[in-house]
């Protein structure tokens, strides 16, 4: 492949700014997919300690909802009086070009009561809506880190694959290119100069040959 190229001092320039790019083009990958692998690391931390919570509260919630099947009896009227959350919110945020969601749940006020009546319900089951508010919460916090675990992995592949390109691909290829090119025009001018040496031996001969003439002739 590195043959290919004709030695020509306009092609050995164009082949080092290609050779020049390609180097700055890597390390700018490079520091980019450590950034991303920084980052997704952690999220992943945070995802660990996240879906730890959200064992703890499934576990509290539905042992509370149990409770309060055994006192109330089944919970199914109730459960629909609970209204149709629409508090959630998504957005976006850059990192190094990957664009990494940002879920928010608008909270309840504390200060607002349960949707369903006092003289119907027990503590059992106001416990069991608090904590599955508590699961909806960590629910869209872990949705949100897991999504944004997967982008970055997908940037890190991607980012790592066009990284590998230019190191055993296009860097090897542009280095063997100038090197072939620098030693075809270094071959080049070795000969233009051997050439040129000879020439002006043969002049200085031709003169000397005409210098003895004209002694002779005189």
């Amino acid at each position: 492949m590195a043959n290919a190229a004709v030695p020509t001092k306009g092609n050995l320039l164009a082949t080092k700014k290609s050779l020049q790019l390609s180097r700055t083009g890597y390390e700018l990958l490079d520091r980019k997919r450590n950034i991303l692998i920084r980052e997704m690391m952690q999220l992943i931390d945070r995802a660990n300690s996240i879906q730890t919570k959200i064992d703890g509260a499934y576990t509290e919630a539905y042992a509370a909802l149990q409770t309060a099947n055994i006192t109330l009896g089944i919970c199914k009227e109730l459960a629909a009086t609970v209204p149709l959350d629409t508090g959630l919110n998504v957005a976006y945020r850059s990192v190094m070009g990957v664009e990494i969601p940002m879920v928010e749940l608008e909270k309840a006020e504390d200060t607002i009561p349960v949707p369903f009546g006092l003289f119907q319900s027990n503590t059992a089951l106001d416990m069991a809506y608090q904590q599955f508010q508590k699961v909806k919460e960590l629910t869209a916090e872990l949705a949100e880190v897991e999504n944004s675990v997967y982008r970055l992995a997908d940037a890190i592949k991607k980012t790592q694959k066009r990284a590998n390109a230019l190191k055993n691909i296009m860097i090897p290829r542009f280095t063997a290119t100038v090197k072939f090119i620098t030693e075809a025009l270094e071959e080049k001018d070795r000969e233009e100069f051997s050439r040129m040496k000879i020439i002006k031996a043969q002049k200085q001969k031709a003169q000397r040959l005409a210098e003895e003439e004209t002694t002779v002739a005189s």
